[in-house]
């Protein structure tokens, strides 16, 4: 098995959907992170908050400096993430497809490095 991260790849400039619609995105969404529980594929999941929030640990002449904001801006930013466990990467293409069309933003599907046992 190797793990996958599963990356709600979110727009920076996006309007939120009205809250009838958000309610229907997020009983997707929670059917989905069920049936990731259901069949023992979820490590971890969860939604981020808003870039505004980061703070970045900079390393500087031995200290850290640290700096409010996002470390890059961009059109898009890290919204949420899932780490999965898949058989390959047709079973985790198989989940970026069920998590895309629940929560109806783009998906990037990425494994990690080296196998993982279990």
């Amino acid at each position: 098995m190797k793990h996958y991260l599963l990356s709600v790849v979110t727009p920076a400039d996006g309007v939120p959907p009205a809250s009838g619609e958000l309610a229907e995105i997020m009983r997707r969404v929670q059917g989905f992170h069920r049936e990731l529980e259901e069949a023992g594929a979820c490590v971890f999941d969860g939604g981020l908050s808003a870039p505004a929030t980061a703070t970045v640990v900079r390393a500087e002449d031995g200290d850290t400096v640290l700096t409010d904001g996002p470390y890059t801006e961009g059109e898009e930013y890290l919204g949420g993430l899932s780490i999965i466990k898949a058989a390959g990467r047709e079973a985790a293409l198989d989940w970026g497809r069920k998590a895309a069309l629940a929560i109806g933003l783009p998906i990037e599907v990425r494994p990690f490095e080296g196998d993982v046992d279990g």
